[in-house]
C-alpha cells in the first residue's frame, strides 16, 4: 500500500491545480474558461456598443447622402456665405451655415458661462452645506426643471421673463454699447427676440443637467480625503477647495459639455424667443438670427421639395457633426484632468 506523497495532495496540490486553471489575460490572471452566461453577456454588451456604431455612421451617411444633391446646385461657399439665404430656385440655390453656426455657438456660450457657476454653487451646497433632511427636496425641485417641456420655457422666457430684462438690456446696451458683446444688434431689445433672452432662458434649461452631474461626482469624494483635511484642521470651505474640488473637476467639466450639447440642439424655445433675421450677425447679445435647430424646424413647409429639403438637411449634418466634436473634446479633455 502506497502512502500519497504530500506534494500530491493538500494545499500544495490545490495551489498547483489552481495555477493550471490561471493563465495571463490582458486584465491580468484569470481563468479563461468562461460559463455559457459570461458568454452570452459579453456578446449582448459587445453588440450594444456595436449597433451604436452603427447608428452614427448610418445617421451621418444618411445626411450626407440627402445634402449632396443641394450642395451641388448650391452656388456660393457652403461653409463661409453668411447672406440671404435662398432655396426657391432650386437651379442655382444660395445658402449657407457661416451665420447659423455663429448663432448657435454663440447662444450656446453664453447659456454654459450663465448656468456653469450656478451649477456649482448649488452642488457645493447640496453634497456639503445643505442639511440631510432637505437634501432630496431640493435636488428633486433641481432635476425638476429638466422635466419642463422645451415650449413651456419659450412661452415664459418670450411673455414673462423678457419684459422684466428689458430694463437691465435697455441699460446694457446704452452704457456698454461701444463695447465687444453689448454692441447694438439687429434685433429689438425692447421685443426681447435677442440672445441676451434666449440665452438666459437656455442657461435655466441646462442648469438641472450640470448640477445633478456635478453633484453626484462630489457626493462619491472619498471620505478619507475629507477627513484628512478635517484632521489639518480645515473650515468647511478649505474642505470643498482642498478636497471636493479637485476630486470632482472632471465630473463638473463633463457635465457642462452635456449641458452645451443640449444648447446646440435645443430648438422650440429658442424658435419661440430668438427673432430670426437675415441681417448679419455681429456677434453681440442684442443680435437676433437662426441657430441650425431653428433654421431647419421654421422652414419645415420647404420640405416638399428634394433639393430644398436637402439645404437645410446640410445644415443638419453640419450640427451634427458639430456635436461630436463637441462630445470628443469633453471626452479627451474628461481623460486628461483624470490622468493628471
Amino acid at each position: 500500500m502506497t502512502t500519497p506523497n504530500s506534494a500530491d495532495t493538500g494545499p500544495g496540490r490545490v495551489l498547483a491545480d489552481a495555477s493550471r486553471r490561471l493563465t495571463p489575460t490582458p486584465l491580468g490572471w484569470g481563468v479563461v474558461k468562461r460559463s455559457r452566461g459570461d458568454r452570452i453577456f459579453r456578446g449582448l454588451a459587445e453588440s450594444s456598443g456595436a449597433l451604436i456604431i452603427v447608428l452614427i455612421a448610418a445617421i451621418g451617411l444618411f445626411l450626407l447622402m440627402r445634402a449632396i444633391p443641394a450642395l451641388s446646385r448650391n452656388r456660393v461657399n457652403f461653409f463661409t456665405f453668411g447672406g440671404n439665404w435662398s432655396t426657391t430656385n432650386t437651379e442655382a440655390m444660395r445658402f449657407g451655415v457661416f451665420d447659423l453656426l455663429q448663432v448657435t455657438m454663440m447662444v450656446a456660450l453664453f447659456a454654459l458661462v450663465l448656468a456653469m457657476p450656478i451649477a456649482l454653487g448649488i452642488a457645493i451646497f447640496l453634497s456639503q452645506y445643505s442639511p440631510r433632511r432637505v437634501v432630496g427636496p431640493l435636488a428633486y425641485i433641481v432635476d425638476l426643471l429638466a422635466a419642463v417641456p422645451s415650449i413651456i420655457y419659450g412661452v415664459w422666457g418670450l411673455f414673462v421673463l423678457a419684459p422684466r430684462l428689458r430694463p437691465v438690456a435697455t441699460w446694457l446696451n446704452q452704457h456698454l454699447g461701444g463695447i465687444f458683446l453689448f454692441a447694438t444688434g439687429n434685433a429689438s431689445v425692447s421685443g426681447g427676440g435677442t440672445i441676451f433672452t434666449a440665452g438666459i432662458v437656455l442657461a435655466v434649461m441646462i442648469l438641472p443637467i450640470i448640477t445633478a452631474v456635478t453633484r453626484e461626482v462630489f457626493m462619491k469624494t472619498p471620505q478619507g480625503h475629507i477627513e484628512a483635511a478635517l484632521a489639518l484642521g480645515a473650515t468647511r470651505w478649505e474642505v470643498v477647495k482642498t478636497a471636493i474640488l479637485p476630486f470632482g473637476r472632471s465630473g463638473y467639466f463633463s457635465g457642462a459639455m452635456l449641458g452645451l450639447g443640449r444648447a446646440l440642439g435645443e430648438t422650440i424655445a429658442l424658435l419661440i424667443i430668438l427673432r430670426g433675421t437675415q441681417a448679419a450677425f455681429g456677434w453681440s447679445l442684442f443680435d437676433g438670427g437662426y441657430t441650425f435647430a431653428t433654421k431647419i424646424a421654421a422652414t419645415a413647409y420647404d420640405f416638399n421639395n428634394e433639393y430644398r429639403a436637402g439645404a437645410y438637411i446640410a445644415a443638419g449634418l453640419v450640427l451634427f457633426l458639430l456635436t461630436l466634436v463637441v462630445n470628443a473634446m469633453a471626452r479627451a479633455a474628461v481623460a486628461g484632468r483624470t490622468v493628471r
